[in-house]
């Protein structure tokens, strides 16, 4: 029903934000990836997901329109309501979280707060296909992804570097060094940025 609002952002926290349109004040649920993404202007458009239950009308925020949708695929996975599949999204970002369902990744999927064997197995069965399908992902490819790699790239944003950047210094140190450390990459990254 409401699939995108964008107006002032009135209040930024890590789990909710609130947009003013015109004089309407929407207070959307968010993840983590989705506020690290928000930046700091007052103008802001976020996607959304509204979910009616019979007690409330909730409406959640994503920064792009892959993570709403990597979002919706979670919720369709029996087990997984709205507030795990954000907490998924705060502990991973989109891009890990489909490359975990296509490459099977149990033991990622399993290390989100609440998820247990059965639920991160359910996830990966159902799931799967619908990923590698509609994201086009080539498993062999998916396979040799480097989650290191990842995972630095994302410290580095955090720690402000800008994207584009820090991917192309944290690209030449993997190809150096296929088996670095996260903490090696990091580091080596900091030198170069």
């Amino acid at each position: 029903m409401i699939t995108h609002i964008q107006g002032r952002l009135t209040e930024k926290n890590p789990t909710d934000v609130v947009i003013d349109c015109n004089g309407v004040g929407y207070l959307l649920n968010i993840s983590l990836h989705t506020y690290s993404q928000i930046p700091d202007e007052e103008n802001l458009k976020l996607y959304t997901h509204l979910q009616v239950k019979e007690d409330s009308h909730t409406l959640y925020g994503f920064s792009s329109l892959g993570e709403r949708k990597i979002f919706r695929l979670l919720i369709s996975v029996s087990g997984i309501g709205a507030s795990t599949a954000r907490t998924m999204l705060s502990s991973l970002t989109p891009k890990q979280v489909r490359e975990a369902i296509a490459m099977e990744d149990v033991a990622l999927i399993q290390s989100v707060k609440g998820i247990g064997l059965k639920t991160a197995q359910r996830v990966i069965i159902e799931l799967k296909d619908k990923v590698l399908k509609v994201y086009d992902i080539d498993e062999g490819i998916a396979l040799s992804s480097n989650t290191n790699k990842d995972e630095a790239l994302s410290a580095l944003e955090v720690l402000g570097f800008a994207k584009k950047q820090a991917e192309r210094v944290v690209d030449k140190i993997s190809a150096n060094d296929q088996d670095a450390t996260v903490e090696a990459i990091i580091k080596e990254a900091l030198k170069k940025l």
